[in-house]
């Protein structure tokens, strides 16, 4: 998530542990790029908190190692090896990265003519794409080679049909629910037991859940926990632990609402 003009500025928090990353909030096309596509990568070694900030250009961002977070009000994707986000220029975003993630962007010319997706979506990221946009990265990349490996790149960009996002809900009747979540994801209250915290029915918390999140509270739930799994297993944690730590009762539960969820196993993920 960083700007190739910018440089981020660090400054360590708490114990050491963390870094804060502070980039400017810049409209489309401010900052010109020398060339059609080009990108960076870095391998984080402390957990990283990337405060909000805009591109001038727009960005692909998607690890070759890890998992991480990406957020956009209220929205929050979870970007892996294979899963990439597309953020459009200007649009105000924020991050974290686990210590270890390896993570690469690449940034798109606004004046580049091609179809650029006007909304933030989630990327398939194949293994030749990646090769592609890693290449571009280059600087002496000879001119027409840059041209067709940037034409193929263009063609691959795709929707991931198993983009891994979240919505918080805004609602203060869900606040309780949201904050004992987050808090802790393997809190195992079911929807009856939080409708008799809340003193409403069971109805009424579904429905405030789909009104702002587009989801039931059980499917919500089962996202929020893939996401704090995803983060999990990414940084290198076992099956097993993580299932207990987002709440499942079995390896086995949790594999299969993680695959429902991402499309793979937390096996394959893990080690993707």
């Amino acid at each position: 998530m960083r700007d190739n003009s910018t440089v981020a500025t660090k400054r360590a928090i708490g114990s050491g542990t963390v870094d804060r990353r502070a980039l400017p909030v810049l409209a489309a096309g401010e900052i010109a790029i020398p060339f059609t596509i080009t990108g960076m990568d870095e391998v984080v070694e402390r957990d990283t908190i990337w405060e909000p900030h805009a591109h001038a250009t727009h960005e692909l961002l998607w690890n070759r190692r890890g998992a991480s977070t990406a957020t956009i009000g209220a929205r929050t994707w979870t970007v892996t090896p294979t899963i990439g986000l597309w953020v459009p220029a200007g649009l105000i975003h924020a991050g974290y990265m686990p210590a270890g993630t390896w993570y690469r962007t690449a940034h798109f010319d606004v004046r580049a003519a091609f179809p650029a997706p006007p909304e933030p979506v989630a990327v398939e990221v194949t293994p030749l794409l990646g090769l592609l946009l890693e290449r571009l990265v280059d600087p002496a990349l000879a001119a027409r080679s840059r041209e067709l490996t940037e034409l193929l790149a263009f063609d691959l960009l795709a929707p991931s049909p198993h983009a891994l996002l979240v919505q918080l809900p805004a609602a203060s009747l869900l606040s309780p629910i949201l904050a004992a979540l987050q808090a802790d994801p393997g809190d195992r209250r079911r929807l009856s037991d939080w409708a008799r915290a809340l003193a409403v029915s069971p109805k009424t918390i579904s429905r405030a859940f789909r009104a702002e999140t587009g989801m039931g509270f059980e499917a919500w739930q089962t996202a929020f926990r893939a996401q704090r799994a995803a983060l999990a297993l990414g940084a290198g944690m076992g099956v097993e632990e993580v299932a207990e730590r987002v709440g499942y009762r079995s390896s086995s539960a949790f594999g299969a609402a993680f695959r429902r969820v991402t499309g793979v196993s937390p096996g394959q993920f893990r080690t993707s």
